[in-house]
């Protein structure tokens, strides 16, 4: 895929492709990004203001597409979807944006589509599975956004916590981009120092570090109830995956990877860490966990097993 020229192309325009695209020019990354949805007029709007940041940056061809242009671009982000009411979960979003991803996954393999795709829409874990089985990709070739905010959340909160650089923060959200989440802080570290170690010397208890993670997972609520949406976390991590797969990079990001027994897991896109380069999830990093923390990650499978079974049944019903 380290190519002269590399297409993205970006499905659904609403604030988080926005604001993705916004990240893409931002960064010189591809140079070539069409903007598909379903609302013209949005997409030509974006196209032409984008364009202008490219003095500035790098040159870019952006322009508001449709899915035929997705025919031999190297990546397809999708945003699309239904976004998320105050009060509302993530998993109660699966029956409208199921219907969606499939709305979207039918024209997108129909132009001729043969890159890799990322999913950026809620539920991540479950839209992802649902774009793998719709496209028939191998799934190293499709994979979603997964706990890659939640992860920066975390990150954020414990540096200013301990008053770091959040970048050299080595601590991961584990399992469904949702509320079954949690912080993997046995295996978290910084500077190769254990997180729970430097916690006990700087006088922050395990209560301490509980509320830090509640207030991480919890975190997109409160930005949803004050701005009525999230967007420019999200579509950073978005851009930082892409970068990866554009770059052949070999980085490991927490993303919503296909587990084939990893943590004891088949069949299921969870969070974790994975290799990510040209060819998409290289591999999985399994993490050791801890028993309690092993404990979480199952119960948060089984979970996501059954909204994802019912899913697709309710689906081979329509």
């Amino acid at each position: 895929m380290s190519k002269l020229h590399q297409k993205v192309a970006l499905i659904g325009d609403g604030a988080v492709g926005s604001s993705f695209a916004f990240a893409m020019t931002q960064q010189g990354l591809a140079e070539e990004l069409p903007i598909i949805d379903i609302v013209k007029k949005q997409t030509t709007g974006d196209a032409l203001d984008l364009e202008d940041a490219t003095a500035f940056t790098a040159p870019k061809k952006i322009y508001s597409g449709d899915y035929s242009d997705c025919k031999d671009a190297d990546v397809a982000v999708i945003t699309a979807g239904a976004p998320q009411k105050p009060g509302e979960t993530r998993l109660q979003l699966v029956g409208k944006n199921f219907k969606i991803m499939k709305s979207i996954i039918t024209p997108l393999m129909a132009s001729g589509f043969d890159g890799i795709i990322v999913v950026v829409a809620n539920p991540v874990d479950i839209l992802t599975a649902a774009a793998q089985k719709f496209s028939g990709l191998p799934k190293n070739r499709v994979f979603g956004s997964g706990t890659s905010l939640d992860t920066a959340r975390l990150r954020v909160a414990l540096g200013k916590r301990l008053d770091v650089d959040p970048r050299d923060v080595d601590a991961y959200i584990m399992a469904e981009h949702g509320d079954s989440e949690f912080a993997a802080y046995h295996e978290a570290s910084i500077a190769g120092k254990p997180l729970l170690q430097i916690a006990k010397e700087e006088g922050i208890s395990q209560a301490d570090l509980d509320d830090i993670e509640d207030k991480t997972i919890h975190k997109a609520y409160d930005i949803i109830n004050n701005k009525g949406a999230t967007f420019y976390g999200v579509a950073t991590c978005a851009m930082r995956i892409v970068r990866a797969l554009l770059h052949d990079e070999n980085a490991v990001l927490p993303i919503s990877a296909p587990l084939n027994g990893e943590y004891g897991v088949k069949d299921l896109y969870m969070g974790t860490p994975a290799v990510l380069n040209a060819s998409g999830v290289k591999k999985v990093v399994e993490i050791p966990l801890e028993d309690s923390e092993t404990e979480k990650f199952h119960k948060s499978a089984d979970t996501l097993r059954k909204i994802l079974n019912d899913a697709f049944e309710a689906d081979s019903k329509n």
